[in-house]
């Protein structure tokens, strides 16, 4: 028996844990924006960017590589976006 793991699964969930805000959701769940802040999954969800959104205006921050736990990742990319 094959067992998938799908970290998309518990994506917006773990965006709601981390950044403690509901995020509105984008995208059939690979992506959510919380204030102007987008993440995204991309590469089959082993990458996740965050994108600075100004009204249809979008700049990437950066991408943090998403290595079995989807909320280690949004932790990282919530240090990410703070810093810059």
């Amino acid at each position: 028996m094959k067992r998938f793991a799908d970290s998309a699964a518990d994506f917006v969930l773990a965006v709601e844990r981390v950044f403690g805000a509901k995020p509105r959701v984008l995208d059939g769940s690979r992506a959510v924006k919380v204030g102007d802040l987008k993440l995204q999954l991309e590469a089959g969800e082993r990458e996740l960017w965050l994108i600075e959104c100004h009204g249809v205006l979008e700049h990437r921050l950066g991408m943090v590589k998403v290595n079995g736990s989807i909320e280690a990742a949004l932790r990282r990319a919530k240090e990410v976006a703070a810093d810059v």
